[in-house]
């Protein structure tokens, strides 16, 4: 299962802070942690066990506020290697950010707590990518394989260029052309309804941008599935550790651009 948002801590976060050897024994301890989840609406309000801000928008805020309310150097530290911009690709937020288009702090809240913190408290059979091994070793008849997935990344991957903003109908409609090309390529047989909402550009409503995205990364998934990418399993301890990354990601991060 690919997941569009963050599997993962940010590294300086998880070594003072996570109380965990890795970030799945970290999640499976969430539950001990209640106020974890909590929005700070204020800074003072930040901490280790609260580190999500901000609720809402208020004037002087700063993420190089946010990083010393957490106890961390600078605001490059609020973000993991896998959320930096690369040669084919923008960066990504900071995953404690919640605020603005552009952010994965609700998305992390959303899932963690409702979804995987609650499957893991039932001990299901769920593995983790790249923390717990390589794509092969972890799947295996009655697991589920969890990997972080983000479709601008998988845009590159599958032969996709947006002419324009993913929140146009007439974009969406014209890179759907790529997306049926890869499916026919690589024998994936796409069910009527499916075919469809590709060529209709995904439907005329403000969620249309959400059901393209998830298409594309569910296309970025079986693109490595059906051996066309590489993995991009990296081999930096700190990122199979604390860090994760983002599944079919072979290009390296570039330096974070000024603020």
């Amino acid at each position: 299962m690919g997941l569009d948002l963050p599997l993962g801590l940010p590294r300086l976060y998880a070594e003072r802070h996570a109380g965990a050897e890795n970030f799945p024994v970290f999640l499976r301890g969430l539950h001990r942690r209640p106020g974890f989840f909590t929005v700070a609406t204020t800074l003072a309000e930040v901490s280790p066990d609260r580190p999500f801000y901000p609720a809402r928008g208020m004037r002087g805020m700063t993420r190089a506020a946010h990083a010393a309310a957490l106890g961390l150097p600078d605001p490059s530290c609020l973000g993991r290697r896998c959320d930096l911009r690369t040669a084919a690709r923008p960066a990504g937020a900071p995953m404690f950010w919640t605020l603005g288009a552009n952010q994965a702090g609700k998305a992390a809240i959303a899932a963690w707590r409702e979804m995987l913190l609650p499957a893991l408290t039932q001990d299901l059979p769920l593995r983790f990518w790249p923390f717990e091994g390589r794509l092969a070793a972890l799947a295996a008849p009655g697991t589920l394989v969890l990997a972080e997935t983000y479709p601008a990344e998988c845009y590159r991957h599958i032969g996709l260029r947006l002419a324009g903003s993913k929140r146009s109908r007439a974009a969406r409609t014209e890179a759907g052309v790529a997306l049926s090309a890869w499916a026919a390529t690589s024998g994936v047989r796409l069910t009527p309804d499916l075919a469809a909402a590709i060529a209709d550009g995904f439907g005329s409503d403000a969620a249309g941008e959400d059901r393209f995205d998830c298409v594309c990364g569910l296309f970025g998934v079986l693109n490595v599935l059906l051996g066309r990418r590489d993995e991009g399993y990296p081999g930096d301890p700190g990122l199979l550790r604390w860090e994760g990354w983002v599944l079919g990601q072979t290009d390296p991060p570039l330096a974070p651009q000024p603020a």
